[in-house]
């Protein structure tokens, strides 16, 4: 049997909209970005939301979008996951993200974490048309056993939900100098698809990310 090596995918991801100058700043100083990570609501003092017009600013620069929800602090119990899932889906059909596309929760090294509200995340998108990304730590904080705990409950959260690791952290290499892709997950596994090798650039502000082409196929 013949396997297909999967192709690795250079982009990045940043808390302010993309606009012109930034664009130019990454592509002058770090690469030419195949997507851009950006968050689907504002949150003060943390995110600028994306609007439908920066949408079509990244899409007419040949660029393809990765969507993160990020308008939570604490990812503690069903009843907060199932209402985190719903907002990130309401605010993606608000946008005119096209279903199938893969919507990451941002799961930062310093949350509260737990099973429960993880397995909800998973469960709540069942019939959504999306489906389901944790962006996370595997490494640093709550975030492995909480997830280890919800596939052993729930076998689904394994299946359907795909990892963004922010481990390791070489830096933020620009896109010739981008390290091999090797991204670590947690200990029960996971399909990591993507990678925040590097965080804020001293350069332009963005952090750089590398996915392969399984999950490039499965964002517009």
């Amino acid at each position: 049997m013949r396997f297909r090596r999967r192709q690795t995918i250079w982009g990045v991801n940043s808390a302010r909209p993309v606009d012109q100058a930034l664009y130019d700043c990454v592509q002058q100083n770090l690469g030419d970005p195949a997507f851009w990570g950006r968050f689907l609501t504002e949150v003060p003092d943390v995110s600028a939301g994306l609007t439908v017009e920066e949408i079509r600013f990244i899409r007419e620069n040949g660029m393809r979008l990765l969507p993160i929800y990020n308008d939570f602090r604490v990812a503690l119990g069903d009843r907060r996951g199932r209402t985190a899932a719903r907002n990130a889906i309401f605010n993606a059909q608000r946008l005119g993200i096209p279903e199938g596309t893969f919507l990451f929760a941002n799961l930062e090294r310093f949350f509260d974490i737990d099973a429960a509200w993880l397995i909800a995340w998973v469960d709540a998108f069942l019939d959504s048309g999306y489906r389901p990304g944790f962006y996370n730590d595997p490494v640093q904080g709550d975030f492995n056993a909480a997830f280890c705990q919800a596939v052993e409950a729930e076998p689904a959260v394994l299946n359907q939900s795909v990892l963004w690791s922010a481990e390791p952290e070489p830096g933020t290499l620009p896109q010739a100098e981008a390290p091999a892709f090797a991204p670590a997950e947690p200990d029960c596994g996971g399909s990591v698809w993507a990678w925040q090798y590097g965080r804020d650039s001293d350069i332009c502000p963005i952090d750089t990310v590398l996915m392969n082409d399984e999950l490039f196929s499965a964002i517009e």
